[in-house]
């Protein structure tokens, strides 16, 4: 079954599921990069597929990157 996300289902998921909050007012397709702000204040971007998919749900800071292989 294809979920189709909107922007309001998206924040809605966001908020519970993470402690990041959803800054970005529009969405476009699972390419886009949204912008979110992190329970530490920092800004980060990500898309819709990592941040559901791969719990990348913290700026870069609070979660660093996992190292290449």
């Amino acid at each position: 079954m294809n979920k189709r996300w909107t922007i309001g289902k998206i924040k809605e998921f966001v908020e519970s599921n993470s402690e990041s909050k959803l800054l970005t007012t529009e969405y476009n397709g699972f390419s886009q990069k949204l912008l979110f702000k992190c329970a530490c204040g920092s800004n980060f971007e990500k898309t819709l597929t990592k941040f559901k998919n791969n719990n990348q749900r913290k700026c870069d800071v609070c979660q660093p990157p996992k190292a290449a292989r």
